[in-house]
């Protein structure tokens, strides 16, 4: 096994770790609530604070990698990942256990923010679309199989083991990660103070108003939160034209193939993972599965997409990003459209054909546009592009539950549809019939915003992909 093979290895456990515990909670929120005497609504915050951590530490944690070297920040956010893990498996309460969530978070917005500019650092460009092939089957397959975890480990051995078993696996990364990471070089930059905190408060102002739009419904309290965001967002960038060394340099946008990849990232995974969590509410609440088997039927897509992924990756280094890429939101788009067939007494086999096909188009789409994003980026820059990918695409998650719960609770009230997504409760009669038809207006959204990402990432413009290619400077413009 060559020091490559190795790097890929540490690699990949660091981002299938993240992604993995990004939905593990999810079947093991009832017993959860049971066991430590509390309420669904409060029970819910462990995956969403885990969401909101990851969103706003991401961009903050991947500059931070160009000044100490995303060596040293991986490999912490491995260490920190894996005793936020420990923690949670021992917390005596909720608040303990939400609390000790942000910590794992924390350390996983570390491991996700370096991990593409760990790629760009070591692997030339024309070779770099099959490592974020890899590394793709980490995000790809990571969320989908932390569902799966979730209720076997739940229901055969304690739902304390589903952050226990990070310890052990944590540890392994680690030592991959300290052997064979190459520690790179410092941007010799500093980190911006001020706009770190004006768009950390932002992206927290909205990311909560989100949440709290999901779990409550439009009102004033999160209207209010996301204007004040919006106000934060705009002091930001005021800041950022002031300061010497901005955190996010306002001329990395003259880069048209990045902006319009990053962006193309956002609305994919707003999309996209929406009808994941509807197709679970559908399966759960319409067809009365339990939640464990309602991820196995969805899982197959997810074993393709793992597969296919370094294959396309190849692809995409012999011809670029924006074919693979823009093909494979055609595919989850059409996935869509067969999923938007789905009545109360269809055959389970449209789900297993329709996820097919979004595994398949997963595994086009992010390997060709994650190496897009740092195939294009300045060298100097480089930890900040990746932490900005994945805060665009964590913010994307966190919006794709607001989509989910908010259009398909129009038919049934609110805390109906938290138990249906939860797996406590099956609807019957008119009531499943009414959901049917929020379920089927979630979807067109959600069709809707893969459109919106596919035009992105057919208009992103050409690349060269050849063996001399090199990175633009920072203010270079993609025709």
């Amino acid at each position: 096994m060559d020091n490559d093979t190795r790097l890929i290895i540490a690699l990949l456990i660091g981002v299938l770790m993240g992604a993995v515990d990004s939905t593990i909670v999810l079947l093991a929120l009832p017993t959860i609530t049971v066991d430590l005497n509390t309420q669904l609504s409060y029970s819910i915050w462990i995956i969403m604070i885990y969401l909101l951590v990851i969103a706003v530490g991401t961009t903050q944690f991947g500059r931070l990698g160009d000044i100490l070297t995303r060596k040293v920040v991986f490999n912490t956010g491995l260490g920190l990942f894996t005793v936020g893990s420990a923690l949670c498996g021992a917390s005596s309460g909720i608040a303990e256990l939400i609390a000790f969530r942000a910590v794992q978070a924390c350390g996983a917005s570390m491991i996700q923010s370096n991990s593409g500019a760990i790629v760009a650092d070591n692997f030339p460009p024309n070779k770099r679309g099959r490592v974020f092939g890899y590394t793709a089957v980490g995000y790809n397959a990571g969320a989908m199989l932390g569902i799966v975890l979730g209720g076997i480990i739940t229901t055969f051995i304690g739902w304390r083991y589903i952050f226990y078993i990070n310890v052990p696996i944590g540890a392994f990364a680690i030592y991959f990660g300290t052997r064979y990471i190459r520690r790179g070089h410092k941007a010799g930059n500093k980190l911006d103070i001020p706009g770190t905190i004006t768009l950390a408060l932002a992206l927290i102002l909205i990311s909560y108003a989100a949440v709290d739009i999901a779990s409550y419904g439009v009102r004033s309290l999160n209207i209010s939160l996301i204007l004040g965001g919006i106000a934060v967002l705009i002091i930001f960038i005021f800041t950022e034209r002031m300061v010497a060394k901005p955190l996010l340099p306002m001329k990395i946008f003259r880069i048209r193939i990045l902006t319009f990849s990053i962006m193309a990232s956002f609305f994919q995974s707003l999309g996209f993972l929406a009808v994941v969590f509807i197709i679970i509410m559908y399966l759960q609440g319409i067809r009365g599965l339990s939640p464990f088997y309602s991820s196995l039927l969805l899982l197959p897509g997810y074993v393709v997409g793992s597969i296919m992924g370094p294959e396309f990756g190849k692809i995409t280094d012999r011809i670029g990003s924006r074919i693979p890429a823009t093909s494979g939101l055609a595919m989850m788009g059409v996935s869509v459209l067969v999923y938007s067939t789905l009545t109360i007494t269809s055959s389970l086999y449209v789900v297993l054909f329709a996820s097919f096909l979004t595994g398949l188009g997963s595994s086009m789409f992010f390997p060709a546009n994650n190496s897009a994003v740092m195939a294009n980026s300045p060298r100097e820059l480089y930890g900040l592009s990746s932490g900005f990918l994945r805060t665009m695409a964590n913010i994307g998650m966190l919006g794709s539950f607001v989509v989910a719960i908010s259009i398909a609770s129009v038919s049934v009230p609110r805390n109906v549809a938290f138990e249906v997504f939860a797996g406590l409760g099956k609807l019957l009669g008119n009531v499943s019939t009414a959901f049917m038809g929020g379920i089927h207006a979630a979807l067109y959204v959600s069709l809707g915003i893969l459109t919106v990402a596919a035009i992105l990432s057919l208009v992103r413009g050409k690349e060269n992909r050849g063996a001399a290619a090199t990175n633009p400077p920072a203010g270079a413009a993609e025709k």
